[in-house]
């Protein structure tokens, strides 16, 4: 992974997060986005989401949540997932991102917690890479988290694997669902990710 411009611990609820912060020499936004359940920042779709939003001119921090940093392999329970993700969102808007629009998201898991707080985080914009829809084909009924989309109010792009054994969520006037080649992993076809974010940005941003 390209070296952040700083990396520091910042302090939740539930233990120190990792903040990797890659800024842009005139910042118009900043892009905070966290990894998925079983994968850290380092993850091909995380990195082609950091470099179109330097490209675009954002600030762009990548997130490790306290379970990883405690060398814990299982996620914690979504409330602390939230909780830890409320605290650093706090404290880079009042320290690194002061002022700047704000656009949360991450992959996988980490879109959903997103999902779950980008109205208390204030963000203009959500980012959703690889989001688990519905756990993969099973027998008996599969339980969907479309709700975690609809909750969002602001312009939304899911970035979705034509192959994601989690399914693909439906696109509406505030959602944007572009299906890209590959599975959950997204890593077929990073170009294809990367113009998908590339033109999302640029409407998000007015450019």
């Amino acid at each position: 992974m390209t070296p952040a411009d700083d990396t520091s611990e910042v302090s939740t609820p539930h233990g120190p997060a990792l903040v990797h912060v890659h800024r842009s020499e005139r910042p118009r936004g900043a892009l905070v986005l966290g990894h998925g359940a079983g994968g850290g920042v380092g993850a091909p779709d995380l990195t082609a989401a950091r470099d179109v939003g330097l490209e675009q001119g954002v600030t762009v921090v990548l997130v490790e949540q306290p379970y990883r940093i405690a060398g814990r392999r299982a996620p914690a329970p979504a409330k602390q997932l939230d909780a830890a993700w409320g605290a650093v969102i706090d404290a880079l808007a009042a320290d690194q991102l002061d002022g700047l629009a704000l656009i949360v998201g991450g992959r996988s898991m980490g879109a959903r917690v997103a999902c779950r707080t980008a109205a208390s985080s204030g963000a203009i914009a959500v980012l959703c890479l690889a989001f688990p829809l519905q756990p993969p084909r099973r027998s008996g009924p599969r339980p969907t988290r479309i709700d975690e989309l609809d909750l969002l109010t602001v312009p939304t792009l899911v970035v979705q694997g034509e192959r994601d054994p989690f399914g693909m969520p439906p696109g509406t006037p505030r959602r944007t669902v572009a299906r890209v080649p590959g599975d959950h992993s997204l890593r077929k076809d990073i170009p294809a990710v990367k113009a998908a974010i590339r033109e999302w940005l640029r409407v998000v941003l007015g450019t």
